[in-house]
Order: C-alpha cells, then sequence, then structure tokens
C-alpha cells in the first residue's frame, strides 16, 4: 500500500509528534507498506522511508508569518487562497499515487491554515486517496489557541469533521473533545495512543533485541530472571517447578529466562542440563522457560546480562550454596524484587528487602511468596501493563494496522 505521512516537519527535527511520524512510518515499512514522509521541514533518515521537501507545509515558512499574523487577528489575506493554490498543486504532486495519506495535526492546529485548506481540498475531490486526520492537540479546545480562532472559514475547518476522512486522536479524553467539538458519535473517532520503542528506550544490544523477539518476552507476566551458570547447585529444578505452579494458578504469561552457560568444570552439568530440558518437556514450558545457553554458547556479554536485568521483573535465585550472591546486588541496582533462598550469603546481601523460601521447599508455597509479593506490586503492575499495551509493536498490530486496512 502507498502511504503518505503529513505534518509541517519530520525527523532529524526534535519532537513529539515528529517522533510519532518516524515510528508509525518505521512500522509501516517493517509491515511491507510503501512509506513517505512529506513535510515542511525534515530530511531522509531511514533508507527505506522517502523524505519529500514541501517547504510550504512548514508552520515556519517565511511566506506563512504574516498570512498568519493576518489570520489570528481574524483577517484572511487577500493572497491566502494563492497559497492555497499553491499548495494543493504541491500536494497533489507529492501525493498523487498515494492510496492513504495521514495528516498529523495538520487539521486540527491552526499553524498553516493554507495547508488545512488545500489538505481539505484535496479530501473532498472524488477519487482522492483515503484521508486519515490524526489529532494529537486541538485547537479549539485549548485555551491558549483561542484567541487565534475565528467563526468561518478557513478557521471552521478545524472544527468540523470532513467528509470521508477517519479521525483518530491518541487518547480518550481527546476523543470525548473531538466528538464535541463535531458533534461525533465518539465510536467513530479511533483511539490510538503513541507507544515506547522498548529497544531504544533500553538501549537493547542487538542479539537482546533478537532474543526478546524470538522468545516474546514482552508478551510475559512477570519475567523471572535467574542469571546463574547450569550447574547443579543452582537448583534450578525448583524454578522451573514454582514457574509450573505459578502460571497454573495466578500468572498463565510468566516466564523464567536463565542467562548462563553450562559450568565449565563439571562434566556432569551436561546431564544435568539434558535433564532440566527434559523436565521444562514434562512441565509443559517449552514456551515459558528460556535458556540462553540454547541460543549461544559460552557466556553472553556483560551488556546483554544487564539488558535482561532491565527487562525483567524480578530476580529469582533458588541456589542451595552461594559463596557470595552478586545478582543479588546487580537487582539493587536494577531495583528488581528479590526471591532467593534462605542462605547465609543471600540473606546477607538481600537483608529485610528480598523474599526468602527454604532451597527444599515446596514448588506450590513458592509459588504463592512470589505471586503475593508482585500482586501488591504497583510498579511490577506499571510495567507490564505498559509493555503488553504501549509498546510500539503492540499500537501497530492493534491500532494502526487496522486504520490501513479498513475499506
Amino acid at each position: 500500500m502507498q502511504i503518505a505521512l503529513l505534518h509541517y516537519s519530520a525527523p532529524p527535527i526534535v519532537g513529539g509528534v515528529e517522533s510519532v511520524l518516524a515510528h508509525q512510518a518505521r512500522l509501516m515499512a517493517e509491515a511491507g507498506h510503501a512509506v513517505r514522509i512529506v513535510a515542511g521541514r525534515g530530511a531522509q533518515t531511514d533508507d527505506r522511508i522517502p523524505f519529500v521537501s514541501l517547504p510550504l507545509a512548514d508552520s515556519r515558512h517565511i511566506t506563512l508569518a504574516p498570512l498568519k499574523a493576518e489570520l489570528d487577528a481574524g483577517r484572511v489575506p487577500p493572497n491566502f487562497e494563492r497559497v492555497v493554490d499553491e499548495l494543493e498543486q504541491q500536494l497533489f504532486t507529492a501525493l498523487r499515487d498515494v492510496e492513504v495519506v495521514i495528516a498529523h495535526n495538520v487539521c486540527s492546529l491552526n499553524k498553516n491554515l493554507a495547508l488545512t485548506a488545500a489538505l481539505h481540498r484535496m479530501a473532498q475531490k472524488q477519487g482522492a486517496a483515503r484521508f486519515i486526520l490524526w489529532h494529537h492537540d486541538l485547537a479549539w479546545t485549548t485555551p491558549r489557541y483561542r484567541s487565534e480562532l475565528h467563526a468561518g472559514y478557513p478557521w471552521n475547518l478545524l472544527s468540523t469533521a470532513w467528509l470521508g476522512a477517519q479521525q483518530v486522536v491518541i487518547s480518550e479524553l481527546r476523543r470525548q473533545e473531538l466528538a464535541a467539538l463535531m458533534n461525533l458519535a465518539p465510536e467513530t473517532i479511533k483511539v490510538a495512543p503513541n507507544g515506547v520503542d522498548v529497544a531504544r528506550f533500553f538501549k537493547l544490544e542487538p542479539f537482546t533485541q533478537t532474543l526478546v523477539n524470538k522468545l516474546q518476552l514482552l508478551e510475559a507476566a512477570p519475567i523471572l530472571l535467574l542469571p546463574v551458570r547450569i550447574t547443579t547447585r543452582k537448583n534450578i529444578e525448583l524454578a522451573l517447578r514454582v514457574l509450573a505452579e505459578m502460571r497454573r494458578a495466578a500468572f498463565a504469561s510468566a516466564k523464567l529466562v536463565i542467562t548462563g552457560p553450562l559450568g565449565p568444570h563439571n562434566p556432569a552439568n551436561a546431564h544435568y542440563f539434558e535433564r532440566l530440558r527434559n523436565l521444562r518437556t514434562e512441565l509443559g514450558l517449552e514456551s515459558a522457560v528460556h535458556f540462553l545457553a540454547e541460543w549461544q554458547e559460552g557466556y553472553l556479554p556483560d551488556e546483554v546480562i544487564a539488558d535482561f536485568y532491565r527487562l525483567a521483573d524480578a530476580i529469582f535465585l533458588p541456589s542451595r550454596e552461594e559463596g557470595f550472591g552478586l545478582p543479588v546486588l546487580e537487582a539493587a541496582f536494577s531495583r528488581l524484587p528479590v526471591f532467593c533462598t534462605d542462605i547465609a550469603p543471600l540473606r546477607a546481601l538481600g537483608g529485610e528487602r528480598a523474599t526468602y523460601f527454604a532451597p527444599e521447599a515446596e514448588p506450590r508455597v513458592v509459588a504463592a511468596q512470589v505471586t503475593d509479593r508482585l500482586k501488591t506490586d504497583l510498579s511490577f503492575q506499571a510495567a507490564v501493563q505498559a509493555r503488553q499495551t504501549f509498546t510500539w509493536e503492540r499500537v501497530y498490530t492493534e491500532h494502526i494496522a487496522p486504520l490501513l486496512t479498513r475499506n
């Protein structure tokens, strides 16, 4: 599908709408669409996404400053329609073969009313592309813009529903405001929230990003991290049994990540690893328990391990013995809750902050301890909601893709 995203400016210009524009264009390109960005200022920042420069679309173009001053005072300048004509011709060329035009804020703010008017002309023509009007802000409902708005054309283009256009807003508040402003049924206005680029926000290593995608970790709740080598004294089988109980009783999407390789000094560790994998199958946890040793031999870089601390919801350490217990300290630096065995080194580091259990504890009892603590942890609940609702990939799948395919 040929798609154009339109705004006053685009990356590398820094701004909230500009950032959203870039993420949406990237996701559309990754989904196989032919995407272009059309804006007054900006440049091409992605080899897959052409940038079409339309200087008159810029809210700060030198021609528009006196034009806007007159409009803000309630007067339509004599040269207004000439500028609209010029913009319409430029838009016609820039959007000639486009099937869907997504205009961000252009049809809800008075930053460049000539652009709004030119776009409105195009949207009303028979056989025009499908228009999606994406509203981040609404001039007519924002007090700071009120003195710049007046009755009649062209200001009314920002307060009336355009025939055939799909209205999209970024929040429920904006939906209620737009419905009242344009006298629309709220259900006809789509809400598509903004998102977070998890890989960029956490500065994830490329290998970490690959694993996160392949293991579908962002869909998990909770993500338990067991940052140890695979050796019998780590008591990893208890972690598997606890996870099985948690998934059965409370957290059906819980996952466990074991980061380390096999212990290097005991040949019996290979047999232990095989027993753990068999137990994983026996418990039906093939998609929930992930040994990173199955993805890469040897030690993972420290940067990748640190990534998993940022992604995890809790550290789980069922060790029978430890000399020190570094993961407890790393969890403290990462502000993660710790669930660990009540052995002297771990208690010395965890103090009253960790949740303890015996190495031989019943899995069901330990699962209940973990569940009870996480269910009252507001930070955990917020993290799960964010990654299951507000990643850009989830926003695209649930909100943006359906808008593109709607007839």
